[in-house]
């Protein structure tokens, strides 16, 4: 669905690049989490798959044609929701009277039911929101329909109860038809949500792994000091003992996903492409 392909992009005045030669692939039909630390071009890469920013060099496309074209039958398939925005101070009725035009599949009946489950009201006018206009912004997008939906840091801001709600209108208004990307340095925010991950830094790509198969080869435990074996690829500090990423054994239980200690075991190399894809008995 989206090609990103070889692409060198850096700021005018900067003398580093964000991206030099960074590829990558995102198929239809999956909710992706685009992690990495601050500043390391998670936010540039979304506005480069949205078009809103040009490569130097390579390019990015979405179903074969380059996005920074901007083309209108090409921008009513994709939303993008940035971590900062600025929405009028109207009702909601009437942005949706101005906005949802441009969206062949919107549907009141999804906003309205995101709204119901971010416990919004649907009478309300969006300037005078403060945290209420990013739930709201969020559910607009989900509305609208798009077969390729952008989050930007989209936690960032709420309480902890507004983060479950986050969640559980993700799960229930994304469908297999659409492909969602979230990205966020707030792992444990989103981790119930995604079934691929894709963690980058400065130098490009670090991981670009389904969670299927991270948990095929991974197992998230928690152990005592002395019972770190050789099955041990990384281990954290707890308050109860070590967390670890083990090689999982043959025919073992699968354990869920901890998101922030893959994480942190990628960033320092301890789980990387090469250790993903590795075969041999364990």
């Amino acid at each position: 669905m989206i090609e990103v392909r070889d692409i060198t992009f850096k700021y005018a005045g900067s003398k580093v690049p964000v991206f030099s030669g960074f590829n990558l692939s995102l198929a239809e039909g999956r909710v992706y989490g685009l992690l990495g630390k601050n500043g390391m071009g998670k936010s540039t890469l979304l506005h480069l798959m949205s078009g809103l920013l040009r490569p130097q060099r390579g390019s990015v496309t979405m179903d074969g044609v380059e996005t920074a074209r901007r083309r209108p039958e090409q921008l009513r398939e994709m939303f993008i929701v940035p971590e900062e925005f600025f929405l009028p101070d109207i009702t909601l009725d009437a942005y949706v009277r101005t906005n949802a035009p441009f969206y062949p599949r919107f549907s009141r009946e999804v906003l309205d039911a995101c709204l119901a489950d971010f416990e919004l009201p649907g009478s309300l006018r969006l300037g005078r929101l403060s945290m209420g206009q990013k739930k709201a912004y969020m559910s607009f997008a989900l509305a609208a329909g798009t077969r390729l939906m952008l989050m930007d840091e989209p936690t960032n801001g709420l309480d902890i109860p507004s983060k479950g709600l986050f969640r559980r209108v993700i799960a229930r208004h994304i469908t297999d038809e659409r492909t969602l990307v979230i990205s966020t340095h707030q792992v444990h925010d989103v981790e119930s949500l995604l079934d691929h991950l894709l963690i980058i830094d400065h130098t490009g790509m670090l991981l670009d792994a389904s969670v299927g198969d991270v948990c095929d080869r991974y197992s998230f435990e928690l152990r005592q000091p002395g019972d770190l074996q050789d099955v041990v690829v990384y281990a954290e500090p707890s308050p109860h003992g070590s967390a670890v990423i083990a090689r999982r054994a043959a025919n073992s239980t699968e354990t869920q996903l901890n998101l922030e200690l893959l994480f942190n075991a990628v960033v320092q190399g301890k789980v990387t492409a090469a250790t993903l894809n590795k075969t041999g008995e364990d």
